[in-house]
């Protein structure tokens, strides 16, 4: 086998433009000079796609299982054998049906070892989600399936953001907000900065949740009560550079953001949507804390333009490169932590390095 990386990609939802990114992104063959790509769904599927961008040259060596892909092509694991009815552009629950079970099966063989990062091309979670199955998105899954704590981080060339509470109603925001909980979530994101990225000491900003960061209490008690403290006590926990809370409409709107390496926010919209006018072709998403490397790109199904060969598949190219960079930065930090070299007061000043 190998020693190129393997990268799992769930289908996402078939009747989305989820098949179509990641088959434009796939065609490009130097994409297999990195890594071995290996999709998780259904050939009938991409055979039915293919046709509706006109690729037909495009291919995908068919496999049952990991065990039997070619370490020099993109392959595809049959998930299942079935015929699907694809309808472009529609939500059906059937979509919904078969993108979970790529999901679970691209999961099952990361949980087990057996490929080394996860792209999830979108799926819509309203259709995922029934009453025999509960699923409110991908990084709760994930994370649930890891049992471990995670941390999602939208990520472009220009900033990076990250979430406290994730999906779940603005009504509960307030509820679920506690000190320990922003702590940790501190904690993940200043782990990633470090280890996903490479910076060593990460400049971490946090967002208020209150108009005005709660106007000293005047507008809401939870920055006087809540995440000041939190901020306080992460300062001292992790020995990292960490400010806030800052007003989130002043904050992006006069730029403060380039000061940081990373922006804290405490719920989804207050920092997808600045980080999504800024970076919408182009982000990331990356779920960290997971014992595995996750990510996807950033935007949804887009079920308006599906099947119209328009989509554009920059941000799913960018979530597989994405993946391969945190690996490779992952596996740097490991083998420079596992025996690192002692170094003299003299030799510290030296190298400058900060510790």
């Amino acid at each position: 086998m190998s020693k190129l990386p393997i990268v799992g990609i769930s289908i996402g939802d078939i009747n989305s433009v989820a098949v179509e990114v990641v088959i434009k992104s796939l065609v490009d063959h130097r994409l297999n000079e990195y890594c071995i790509p290996v999709v998780y769904g259904s050939s009938k599927v991409i055979s039915f796609w293919r046709k509706n961008l006109n690729l037909p040259d495009f291919q995908l060596n068919i496999v049952k299982s990991i065990d039997q892909i070619n370490a020099r092509k993109s392959n595809i694991i049959n998930v299942w054998e079935e015929d699907v009815e694809i309808k472009p552009g529609e939500a059906t629950e059937l979509a919904g049906k078969y993108a979970f079970k790529a999901l679970e099966a691209a999961t099952n063989d990361i949980v087990e070892g057996k490929i080394h990062a996860l792209v999830t091309a979108p799926l819509n979670k309203n259709t995922v989600n029934t009453a025999e199955l509960r699923f409110t998105g991908h990084t709760e899954y994930l994370a649930e399936r890891a049992g471990a704590e995670s941390l999602m981080i939208l990520a472009s060339q220009d900033i990076r953001v990250a979430l406290v509470t994730g999906h779940i109603p603005i009504g509960e925001i307030a509820q679920k907000l506690n000190k320990e909980l922003i702590i940790s979530k501190i904690k993940l994101f200043h782990n990633s900065l470090k280890n996903d990225f490479g910076i060593n000491s990460p400049r971490i900003a946090v967002l208020g949740l209150n108009p005005h960061a709660g106007d000293n209490g005047l507008l809401g008690k939870e920055e006087l009560e809540i995440i000041i403290p939190a901020v306080e006590q992460s300062q001292k926990e992790i020995n990292g550079i960490v400010f806030g809370p800052y007003p989130a409409d002043g904050f992006f709107g006069s730029g403060q953001y380039n000061k940081f390496d990373g922006v804290l926010a405490m719920y989804h919209d207050q920092g997808l949507i600045p980080f999504k006018s800024m970076a919408f072709m182009d982000g990331v998403n990356i779920t960290t804390g997971l014992p595995f490397v996750r990510t996807s790109p950033d935007h949804g199904t887009a079920y308006s333009i599906a099947g119209k060969n328009i989509a554009n598949e920059e941000s799913f190219r960018n979530a597989l490169y994405a993946a391969l960079d945190i690996l490779g930065k992952r596996n740097f930090s490991k083998e420079i932590n596992s025996n690192p070299l002692p170094l003299t007061p003299m030799k510290r000043e030296r190298f400058r390095i900060d510790f």
